[in-house]
């Protein structure tokens, strides 16, 4: 069993950036993906960003040029870099881990809010 655990959000004004840590609390030798999802009050969840073990991405296109996700695959680490933020982007972003055997984990959230 592995636990994510997220870190990075905060409050930034528009045209700000932040960035994104999930980081696995045990080892993971192995993994299909990983990467990111949000949800913004009263809508469903929404694929952000993911990742293989290998580097091969796939980013959203509503954040597509602004967002950036990366891999620390011996730390078991993914990074999602935020950049040119817009209050659209306030959601609770959740990590996400699939692992080779299919065994899917979350993390618990962390929020993210951009005024203006």
């Amino acid at each position: 069993q592995v636990q994510l655990v997220e870190s990075g959000g905060g409050l930034v004004q528009a045209g700000g950036s932040l960035r994104l840590s999930c980081a696995a609390s045990r080892s993971i030798f192995s993994f299909n993906l990983m990467g990111w999802y949000r949800q913004a009050p009263g809508k469903q969840r929404e694929l952000v960003a993911l990742i293989t073990y290998t580097g091969t991405t796939n980013v959203a296109g509503s954040v597509k040029g602004r967002f950036t996700i990366s891999r620390d695959n011996a730390e078991n680490t993914v990074y999602l870099q935020m950049n040119s933020l817009k209050p659209e982007d306030t959601a609770v972003y959740y990590c996400f881990l699939r692992m080779i055997t299919g065994d899917d984990y979350w993390g618990q959230g962390t929020q993210v809010t951009v005024s203006s």
